[in-house]
């Protein structure tokens, strides 16, 4: 969904509706805030031919519409545009170059030299907002994870002028949908930037190892890095306040790209906005079982266990107060549960009856079960188990949804019972929006995923690290980027939002990374926590995205260094 999408295995909707015929840039986008000084007279792909024998598979593209939303009780008029950028690997530049010349002046990549210019391209499709009239103006970028997933899922649920409406915790309706004005919109204190991924929604990828260029943690943070520098030109953004918003996979796209922005392209970012992090991925609870000794994971996701079974009314005690379960649940997990799961083998078989008893009071789960999973229990099987007596698969990006189990017998769960129940609304909400509202996708399939995940490329170069990384999920860490980026830029402000009922994500693992970083004490004070009663997409329960608007909104006005 959101999409985490540290999930293999969703197959990607299509669709291919008639939309209506694609507008040009009008005169009107002269008047938003830092836009272009004159309109566009026909789309940016019209106005070149290609060179002979250039490899050129993309032109730019950009449509333009207008708007209107309300938010706080106050119209907001505003331009879109629908388009497209296209963007390099690393080690292209722009300096024109004779095939002919550079015909055997070093072997090909795939034999050990370094090609010239990499064929490989990416057409990045965007939807801007800018808000008319008014003075200078925050600019945010958006994008969701998977890896593979387009960023549907922020533009319609959560901070788009048009919101998709959905069942709060349960299987929405087949269509028709609703989609009605976003009260909690952003557009009231920054411009808005919704960015798909390559290969994913209407972003498209070509040229020769194009999945090579583009598929990795370092390669996909270096396309945007090219978008971004791109906006902020064609744009005249450069001197606005800058702000990253990532969710999900997003979070660990956020740390590398505000590094790479900062200590590579000299641009400073006022803010990044993290939802549902993981940066860490030693820590997931997706199978931790496949990195033994690392116990972490199971200490980190034990709060979400328990925020879960309390949801489900689970827990064999009485817990009124759900924050206060919280800090209750994180002082054992890091305290008498840490030091049980550090001491293996030499825990006695009274100590280990004791923790599993705790664990049971915490997760509702039989202390048998307990005790036969070494008192070590993975977010699948936790899902499968909790609420197996019903027949029922509790959901992994938002615990509060459940669905019928897929396997009675299976040892951890076999879909996820929320991507189940939100997929096809935002889906067919996206598509009709994009072809009817902001004329585009005329003729065009959009991607809301694609299966990238289990080829993606985790190799990643550290700031400051000499020696080839290697290329495993697991190990993987760019904590070490984020903290980079606060050094060189001491005045970066972080805010992280997390759902207790995230458990892609869990919210305590976020906390952990956090207060891990490598970074002076001093620095910490930059980083803010703000906690929902949602999951994983915290924006799918209305009272949170109204409350994740104002945190956003609160965090964008005090950093954004324009007096308000």
């Amino acid at each position: 969904m959101n999409r985490f999408r540290f999930r293999a295995g969703l197959a990607a909707a299509r669709a291919g509706l008639a939309a209506a015929c694609v507008m040009t840039l009008s005169a009107s986008l002269a008047a938003a805030p830092g836009g272009p000084s004159s309109p566009d007279k026909k789309p940016d792909g019209d106005t070149e031919k290609p060179e002979g024998g250039k490899f050129e598979p993309f032109k730019p593209e950009a449509t333009a519409s207008t708007g209107t939303v309300t938010i706080g009780g106050q119209a907001i008029s505003y331009q879109s545009i629908a388009g497209t950028f296209v963007v390099h690997p690393k080690d292209w530049d722009d300096v024109p170059r004779d095939p002919k010349a550079d015909k055997g002046s070093a072997a090909p990549a795939e034999e050990g030299g370094e090609a010239k210019n990499p064929s490989a391209e990416a057409s990045m499709f965007y939807v801007a907002y800018f808000k008319s009239g008014g003075g200078p103006r925050p600019v945010t970028f958006f994008y969701n994870g998977g890896p593979g997933s387009a960023t549907l899922w922020l533009h319609m649920g959560a901070f788009g002028p048009r919101r998709i409406v959905t069942a709060t915790d349960a299987h929405t309706p087949a269509a028709p949908y609703s989609l009605v004005n976003n009260g909690s919109s952003l557009l009231d204190v920054t411009d808005l930037v919704f960015i798909d991924a390559p290969g994913t929604g209407f972003s498209r990828i070509a040229g020769k190892d194009k999945e090579k260029a583009f598929y990795g943690v370092d390669q996909d943070a270096y396309a945007f890095a090219d978008f971004i520098s791109q906006f902020l030109s064609k744009y005249g953004r450069w001197n606005s306040p800058k702000y990253l918003f990532g969710e999900s996979y997003g979070t660990p796209r956020s740390a590398v790209l505000v590094n790479q922005l900062e200590a590579d392209r000299s641009i400073d970012v006022n803010g990044v906005i993290l939802l549902s992090q993981i940066l860490n991925f030693d820590l997931s609870p997706d199978r931790p079982t496949g990195n033994p000794g690392i116990d972490l994971p199971y200490q980190t996701v034990l709060p979400t266990y328990a925020a879960t079974a309390w949801y489900h009314q689970k827990l064999p005690g009485e817990h009124k107060n759900l924050e206060a379960l919280m800090a209750e649940v994180e002082q054992f997990a890091m305290g008498d549960y840490a030091r049980a799961l550090a001491a293996g083998s030499d825990l006695s078989v009274a100590e280990r009856g004791v923790i599993a008893d705790k664990l049971h009071q915490y997760t509702g789960l039989p202390v048998e079960y307990i005790l036969k999973a070494d008192l070590r229990i993975d977010g699948g099987e936790f899902r499968q188990n909790l609420r197996g007596e019903d027949g029922m698969t509790t959901g992994r990006l938002d615990t509060r949804f459940s669905g019928p189990d897929i396997d009675p017998l299976s040892q951890r769960a076999d879909y996820d019972p929320q991507s189940s129940a939100l997929s096809s609304a935002y889906v067919a909400a996206f598509n009709e929006y994009a072809r009817k509202d902001l004329h585009y996708g005329d003729g065009k399939i959009f991607k809301p995923s694609i299966r990238t995940f289990n080829t993606w490329n985790f190799q990643h170069q550290m700031p400051g690290q000499t020696q080839q990384p290697a290329s495993s999920r697991q190990g993987s860490n760019v904590m070490p980027d984020l903290a980079n980026a606060m050094k060189i830029n001491p005045n970066l402000k972080i805010q992280l939002n997390a759902g207790y009922f995230d458990l892609a994500t869990p919210f305590y693992q976020g906390v952990y990374e956090m207060h891990h970083l490598p970074i002076p004490a001093s620095l910490q004070a930059n980083i803010e926590y703000k906690f929902y009663d949602s999951g994983h997409m915290v924006y799918a329960k209305d009272s949170s995205l109204k409350l994740l608007h104002d945190n956003v909104a609160g965090f964008i006005r005090r950093t954004s260094n324009l007096g308000h």
